[in-house]
C-alpha cells in the first residue's frame, strides 16, 4: 500500500469512526462535526484519483480495517 493509499484509507476510517461516535451520542448536530473528516477523505481520494471508484477504494480500506463483527454492523 502506498503512502497516498494508506492516507486515503485512514481518512475514511476516521470519518467512519467519527460518524459512529456522533450518531451514538445523538445530542450533537451531525454535519458540523463531520465537515473536517469528510473534507480530509475527499482530498485523499482526489489525490489518489479514486474519487468515484468506490470498488477499488473499499478494497484498500478492507486491507486497513478488517470487516466489522456482527455487533458493530449497522442494521
Amino acid at each position: 500500500m502506498t503512502d497516498q493509499e494508506l492516507a486515503a484509507a485512514q481518512a475514511y476510517v476516521r470519518l467512519l469512526q467519527t460518524t459512529r461516535a456522533v450518531l451514538a451520542d445523538g445530542r450533537q448536530p451531525l454535519l458540523p462535526l463531520l465537515t473536517v473528516p469528510i473534507t480530509e477523505a475527499d482530498k485523499a481520494l482526489d489525490a489518489l484519483g479514486m474519487a468515484g471508484n468506490e470498488e477499488a477504494f473499499f478494497r484498500l480500506v478492507s486491507r486497513l480495517q478488517p470487516v466489522l463483527g456482527e455487533e458493530q454492523r449497522v442494521p
